[in-house]
């Protein structure tokens, strides 16, 4: 993961866990000739984690310099 990435909470993590192990299942899954397999739907669902990740941490930083 690049440097810029947020800091993930513990769900965060366990779902970056999840949909990554089920990428590599299918990557195993494909027989490498043609590259059938298809894994652009678990990579946009790794690109939200992420995404709202960055939104949480944006909001607490702007909430925090509040107080």
């Amino acid at each position: 993961m690049p440097s810029n990435d947020p800091t993930f909470t513990t769900g965060e993590k366990a779902k970056l866990a999840w949909y990554i192990a089920r990428m590599a299942k299918r990557g195993i899954a494909d027989d490498k000739t043609v590259g059938r397999v298809h894994q652009a739907d678990l990579q946009r669902k790794v690109d939200r984690v992420i995404e709202q990740a960055r939104q949480r941490e944006e909001r607490d930083a702007k909430n925090n310099r509040r107080r």
